[in-house]
Formats: C-alpha cells, structure tokens, sequence
C-alpha cells in the first residue's frame, strides 16, 4: 500500500506532501509504536512538535 500512496502523491499537486513516521512512546506499557501521516510540507515541523 505504501507504493500506491506514494505512486500518487508524486503526480500533480502531491509533491507539496510529505509523509511523515514519529515514534511515540506508550505511557501504560513503555512500548514504542509509530504514528504515519500524510502533511502539508508546510505542516511537517508542526507535526513533530506536537506530542
């Protein structure tokens, strides 16, 4: 899947885009997970900022 999603975004208007993939770690267990989402570039400092 993650093919197609970039497949698409690489045409037309979907290279003001990113992908992003944060490790975040879960209060209650101590286990990391990832969280993926697709932002504006413009988004993408904010996107990490947050918690």
């Amino acid at each position: 899947m993650a093919k197609k999603v970039v497949a698409t975004l690489q045409k037309g208007s979907g290279k003001g885009h990113t992908r992003v993939i944060k490790m975040v770690k879960s209060p209650k267990t101590g286990a990391y997970s990832f969280r993926t989402e697709i932002v504006p570039n413009e988004m993408t400092k904010e996107f990490f900022d947050k918690k």
